[in-house]
């Protein structure tokens, strides 16, 4: 497992349908090593902090194996590294094989796997075409979010290595699976909400799908 690009960008205001808004989506590949902090690395920041960054979804990650899909599926359109707004483009590790509360080393780093990432208008600004949000979902290529647990200088090249693995129970992929598709997987749900790292909305979403059915 390694890391193909480090990308990176700061908040700029674009317009989309008629109105002018400030997305931190646009990334570009940076050329050297970066500097990972708790909460992003150095030269990217986020534009709304309710619904994106914070400690818990500091570094985002996307799959470089995904890319292939989506030319397929979006043929002729130019899919850079950091096209889907992902910080860490990474290479053998799959939302199915990441488990929630997983740590990796990623060169002087140490980051924790905390949530798949969900789609919002702004992916639809960046493609330019409001329909990705639904089909990115549908996917199931929602890619990851890090958590930092020790800062450091991260590149691209750098190996990523697993060295904890604390509960082998809810994975990247399952934590969408019951969001979207399998709602009434009430075995899973309940294992879902005892993960300790995820995070409390999340964990409050499932009670609250639980709730309902015992309601």
């Amino acid at each position: 497992m390694k890391i193909v690009s480090v990308n990176v960008g700061l908040p700029r205001e674009v317009t989309w349908q008629g109105k002018a808004v400030t997305t931190g989506i646009f990334k570009e590949a940076v050329s050297g090593p970066v500097m990972m902090r708790k909460l992003n690395l150095d030269g990217d920041g986020q534009a709304d902090l309710t619904v994106h960054g914070g400690v818990s979804k500091a570094v985002y990650a996307y799959p470089s194996e995904h890319y292939d899909y989506w030319q397929a599926e979006l043929p002729g359109v130019d899919l850079p590294w950091g096209m889907f707004g992902e910080n860490f483009t990474t290479e053998e590790l799959l939302e199915e094989a990441a488990y929630i509360r997983d740590k990796f080393r990623i060169g002087e780093t140490e980051v924790m796997v905390t949530e798949p990432r969900m789609p919002c208008y702004k992916l639809g600004i960046k493609f330019g075409r409001a329909d990705i949000i639904k089909r990115f979902l549908a996917s199931r290529r929602t890619g990851f979010y890090f958590a930092v647990v020790r800062g450091g200088m991260v590149g691209a090249g750098d190996a990523v290595e697993l060295i904890g693995r604390e509960q082998q129970e809810i994975s990247v992929a399952d934590i969408t699976r019951l969001y979207a598709f399998e709602k009434n997987d009430l075995e899973s749900l309940r294992r879902a909400i005892e993960v300790e790292a995820l995070p409390e909305n999340w964990k409050g979403y499932f009670k609250h799908q639980l709730d309902k059915r015992f309601s």
